[in-house]
């Protein structure tokens, strides 16, 4: 069987427990004020610093600060993506505003994963999600080992201390399944990490699937910590959400 054929074996007939990297809230109790919305420039430093707080929350000044910098920098100038794949990130913010009349700036100007708009309105960042077509953490297809299209890939889902436990991380991955849909994606994914459980349950209460590696096949996957591991979790986006 071919990579591709032993790919989508591995998704039907995934099975095993995984834990993700991910930075998410337990028994979550969606707050009404929340909006989700695409990152706007105006939302880079709270990008950053939601980032850092979540998966490096031991870091102190001014190590955090210097941290904070390198990670704004990295995203306004690292964001490029191969022709004709996606990326974006998303932010769920509290006391925002999804009203158009009160935003100035251009859809079409964009810094890495930003979209060129302020807003009078803006919020506070309480949470954050990458969703791309890029593929860099799938494995290839084919002998030529082609990116493959069709499936989007979450990462760098992270909520606020304070902000959990409200239903945000489930609002940002349920929108990005949205944005996917309409990238004409059908099936999206993520890496998880083995000392996470709850973000393991999150996903599963979305309808991901943890997907059996092949053993011995040399997938892709985020580059972390050497000690951490991962297995991946899968979801076909015309799988419904489970309550």
């Amino acid at each position: 069987m071919d990579v591709d054929g032993v790919f989508w074996t591995c998704w039907y007939l995934g099975v095993g427990a995984c834990k993700a990297t991910q930075v998410v809230d337990l028994f979550p109790t969606v707050s009404p004020e929340i909006v989700v919305r695409e990152a706007r420039l105006e939302d880079c430093w709270e990008v950053a610093e939601t980032h850092c707080s979540s998966f490096f929350p031991e870091y102190s000044f001014p190590l955090d600060f210097v941290l904070r910098v390198d990670r704004l920098v990295a995203m306004l100038s690292g964001f490029s993506v191969p022709p004709g794949c996606r990326r974006t990130c998303l932010v769920a913010v509290v006391h925002g505003s999804v009203d158009d009349t009160l935003l100035f700036g251009s859809e079409d100007f964009k810094i890495g994963g930003f979209d060129g708009k302020f807003s009078l309105n803006r919020g506070y960042v309480t949470g954050i999600l990458t969703v791309d077509t890029v593929a860099d953490f799938l494995p290839r297809k084919g002998p030529l080992r082609q990116r493959r299209t069709g499936i989007a890939y979450i990462s760098n889902v992270a909520v606020r201390d304070r902000f959990r436990q409200k239903g945000i991380a489930k609002r940002l991955v349920a929108k990005a399944e949205a944005q996917a849909r309409s990238w004409g994606c059908r099936a999206i994914a993520l890496h998880c990490d083995l000392n996470n459980p709850g973000a393991t349950k999150l996903y599963k209460g979305q309808g991901f699937r943890s997907i059996m590696v092949p053993e011995g096949a040399n997938w892709p996957q985020p580059k972390t910590s050497p000690d951490v591991q991962f297995n991946f979790m899968m979801k076909l986006l015309n799988t419904p959400t489970m309550a």
